[in-house]
């Protein structure tokens, strides 16, 4: 099984290039984007040592199919997809915040009301909810978007407040958000699966708003399984989940938390071959289409080739 860690490609035009924690991102002629998901994988903040086959392919897919099953919401930053692992798009200017949107009581902002915490990102949180109950309605709890370190919350007026988006825009934004995730929630509901939470980036593009990045990702969302959901929380018990939180887990039983002094527990084959497995798994159930492994042959040759192949139809 060969594994993407890293690209290092030249393409003609070629104008920036970004290295993220899982994407290798190449600016083309300053006005586009290639987007390669490589296999590597990050928890709690730290890129782990050895990559997941398959895994980029996985997140660029489902990705693909749920910004098609958007695009009538708004334009998503996407012209091609050309290899299993790459993306083709329009370069945007970005919106400084992600809006992270939740439909129920998880993750971060389960942890402030367990806390005592009521307000979360100006949102008042109504009393007497257990983890992962369903919210009254959903809500947006957006966050900055950190060059390094993490990533901090926000209010909507601190946002407007600080300059950092305009009222009007903020105000599209939302609408734009719960319009997706409405979406979203509407297709997992068709695969047996509960759209707990998720989070969006925005651009953009001679003064029209674009969808940009990836979304309904296993790594940018958090889903239940759907059967079940109301018998585990009337008994108190975890929700059966359908994320990356598997490798957290695995992380923090083998003691690592991405805290000083603590070691990277070691990344066996059969620990590679689950994760793969696992995530082939969620494409599988989060999509409803069997997983299509790439043709055998070297994959970085394949994807230079698929890029340039793409990048020469823009001319």
């Amino acid at each position: 099984m060969s594994a993407i860690k890293e690209t290092n490609f030249k393409f003609d035009k070629q104008t920036a290039f970004y290295r993220g924690k899982v994407r290798d991102v190449y600016t083309i002629d300053n006005q586009y984007l290639v987007m390669v998901a490589s296999d590597r994988i990050s928890a709690f903040d730290v890129v782990l040592p050895r990559p997941i086959p398959y895994k980029g392919q996985v997140l660029n897919q489902i990705a693909e199919k749920f910004l098609k099953a958007t695009e009538d919401i708004l334009p998503n930053w996407v012209i091609a997809v050309p290899d299993p692992s790459a993306t083709l798009g329009h370069t945007c200017e970005p919106f400084k915040v992600e809006m992270v949107v939740r439909g129920y009581l998880s993750g971060h902002a389960w942890r402030t009301y367990k806390a005592g915490g009521r307000l979360l990102c100006g949102v008042t949180l109504p009393e007497g909810l257990k983890e992962n109950d369903k919210l009254p309605h959903p809500i947006i709890t957006p966050t900055t978007k950190a060059a390094v370190g993490h990533d901090e919350d926000i209010s909507k007026a601190e946002i407007i407040a600080q300059g950092i988006v305009s009222e009007a825009d903020y105000e599209a934004l939302e609408q734009y958000t719960y319009a997706i995730y409405a979406r979203g929630v509407e297709i997992a509901k068709e695969r047996g699966l509960i759209l707990v939470d998720t989070k969006y980036e925005f651009g953009k593009k001679d003064g029209q708003i674009y969808l940009m990045d990836e979304i309904h990702t296993p790594d940018s969302s958090r889903y239940f399984y759907a059967e079940g959901y109301d018998e585990r929380q009337e008994k108190g018990e975890a929700q059966k989940q359908l994320s990356k939180e598997f490798v957290r887990q695995w992380l923090i039983e083998n003691g690592f938390q991405g805290k000083d002094g603590q070691v990277i527990p070691e990344m066996t084959d059969e620990i590679v071959r689950s994760i793969s497995e696992r995530y082939i798994e969620l494409f599988e159930h989060i999509t409803g289409e069997k997983f299509v492994f790439p043709t055998e042959g070297e994959v970085l040759t394949r994807l230079e080739n698929n890029i340039n192949s793409a990048l020469k139809k823009l001319a």
